[in-house]
């Protein structure tokens, strides 16, 4: 069990590493399409590892539902980031 933990915090660590340079390249470049994909990458790492790892939600069906609707919401922003780049 602990080394789940351990693999949870590197995932955790490695999605916000990737969310961190892709802030940092729209901060330098101010192009809009960075900023979703950033917001994109955000939501991913936030439905996949925090809400679905971590909060362990007790009625398992709407932790279920809620984290696919986040993560399926980061999946559409970085599409659209992709289309409009």
């Amino acid at each position: 069990m602990e080394s789940y933990f351990v693999i949870v915090i590197i995932h955790i660590l490695v999605g916000l590493f990737l969310v961190y340079f892709a802030a940092r390249a729209y901060k330098r470049t101010k192009y809009f399409p960075m900023l979703l994909l950033t917001f994109g990458f955000f939501l991913i790492v936030f439905g996949d590892t925090i809400l679905g790892d971590l909060l362990n939600i007790d009625y398992k069906i709407a932790g279920d539902m809620f984290e696919e609707l986040v993560e399926t919401s980061g999946f559409i922003l970085v599409i659209i980031a992709v289309i409009k780049s």
